[in-house]
């Protein structure tokens, strides 16, 4: 079997932590599998670098700058000191430490003089807590005694586009992965800096949200992997978040497009782009938990095929309003959904839900609490009293999502859903379900949220039994 495995910063939290990575990835190795290791930077590193960047740019002090080297120095010298216990090896990786050290030293440095932190230079910067990690956990893979390489994403042969903070990897790069990684791979065990790469200059770009996810994704379809293993913290994609319900289960087995409307609607183990290259490639993807070797976790597959558990997870999104435009003016209108969307999308308003009444006087959506001023702001001066007569908002909402791909075709899950929420006494105030059926969302009162959650968590039984749809 060939596998691309991907670990977050938790998972390589420390020095300890990383070398159970490496046993791990050797233990893969031993068994006759070839694997491919994507990393993340050390946990807190990357948060570390963007905050200090932010403050250069502002305060300018070179010294806040060099202290902040300093006790980035000692956290990755600690985790050599723990992760790697081959003299001549951790040397060597304490030479590409300081090295990289040193440059992005002066990077800061240079902002703190330019007072200025552009997308490309925050894309430069950040790449750093990548860079530092990926030398650390292939050195201690070598320490075992297995061939390992460091790569970065550049270098591995992800380009992408010049959008600096979200950039999207071009066409080639499938070819170029392939090329740099599947002859290696055979012999040893490759570790490539997820979330960055480079554009066609040779300049580094970041893949913004899921971005390490996304690197896995992207490897494991270049060189054509059986599975693709997101390795996290949790056992995998849970019914719906364990803090609001204790009881609540993995899921053994959902589809792709189960688990990307779980992403776009709150859960936060997977962000939908992450994992469309292997949606496109037909590459199976794992969630497991690094700290929990033994558990299965989640396997997101391509099959839809409806089981009797047609509803998968209760998601919760929280920091969202909602904006209510009405007036009569609308009622025929042609184009007036048109114009809506075009002030709020020249705005850069994200919308979340939508929903329209049939007397066309009256539309409906729920957009990130972040936007909510520009969202009003936009659609005011947009229309004249004539056809909107009024633009209302509530931030005190929250979007419940029901997921489940089985739920087209089969009668009563709507029923269920709201008769349930209406034993619970807890009041709707908008409803949305696209014509796929894979998804009921809905906006209620924020007070109401975790209360709805557990009521429909428990309606459709999520807890009790396994929801895999096997």
């Amino acid at each position: 079997m060939r596998y691309v495995m991907k670990f977050g910063g938790t998972s390589i939290a420390d020095g300890k932590k990383i070398r159970h990575v490496a046993q791990l990835l050797i233990s893969y190795r031993d068994a006759g599998d070839q694997v491919v290791a994507i990393t993340s930077a050390l946990g807190g590193v990357t948060d570390g670098l963007l905050t200090n960047a932010a403050e250069a740019s502002q305060k300018g002090k070179v010294a806040q700058i060099k202290e902040f080297m300093t006790e980035l120095a000692k956290k990755h010298y600690d985790a050599i000191g723990h992760a790697i216990d081959d003299e001549r090896i951790a040397d060597d990786v304490i030479e590409t430490i300081d090295s990289r050290i040193d440059e992005l030293e002066k990077a800061l440095i240079g902002i703190c003089y330019l007072g200025e932190l552009t997308p490309r230079s925050i894309d430069y910067i950040s790449s750093y807590g990548e860079r530092l990690a990926v030398p650390i956990i292939s050195g201690a893979i070598r320490s075992l005694g297995t061939d390992s390489m460091p790569f970065t994403g550049g270098e591995a042969g992800i380009v992408t586009t010049s959008d600096y903070g979200n950039a999207q990897p071009l066409e080639k790069s499938y070819e170029q992965v392939e090329n740099n990684i599947s002859t290696r791979v055979e012999t040893s065990i490759p570790v490539i800096t997820g979330f960055i790469a480079e554009d066609k200059k040779g300049i580094i770009t970041t893949l913004g949200r899921g971005g390490s996810d996304f690197t896995a994704s992207i490897v494991g379809a270049a060189i054509q992997a059986d599975e693709i293993w997101l390795w996290k913290e949790v056992h995998g994609i849970m019914t719906t978040d364990p803090k609001i319900v204790p009881e609540a289960s993995s899921i053994p087995q959902i589809s792709y497009i189960e688990a990307m409307e779980m992403s776009y609607f709150g859960a936060k183990v997977l962000h939908p782009r992450a994992i469309e290259p292997a949606i496109k490639h037909g590459i199976p993807v794992r969630v497991k938990n690094t700290f929990d070797i033994k558990y299965p976790g989640t396997l997101v597959v391509a099959d839809q095929t409806r089981k009797e558990d047609v509803v998968k997870a209760v998601t919760l999104i929280r920091n969202v309003a909602a904006v209510n435009i009405s007036g009569a003016g609308m009622v025929g209108a042609i184009g007036t959904a048109a114009r809506i969307f075009s002030a709020l999308a020249k705005a850069g308003v994200n919308i979340i839900m939508i929903s329209q009444s049939s007397s066309e006087a009256n539309m409906s959506l729920v957009v990130d609490d972040a936007h909510l001023k520009s969202a009003v702001k936009a659609l005011k001066s947009e229309f004249n009293k004539d056809i909107v007569r009024e633009v209302a908002y509530d931030k005190d909402v929250c979007v419940v999502a029901v997921v489940g791909a089985g739920m087209d075709g089969i009668p009563g899950v709507a029923g269920k859903v709201f008769g349930a929420l209406g034993k619970g006494k807890i009041n709707v105030i908008m409803i949305s379900q696209g014509s796929s059926q894979h998804n009921i969302s809905f906006a209620i009162s924020e007070k109401d949220a975790e209360e709805a959650v557990r009521v429909l968590h428990k309606e459709f039984d999520l807890g009790s039994k396994k929801t895999s749809g096997q």
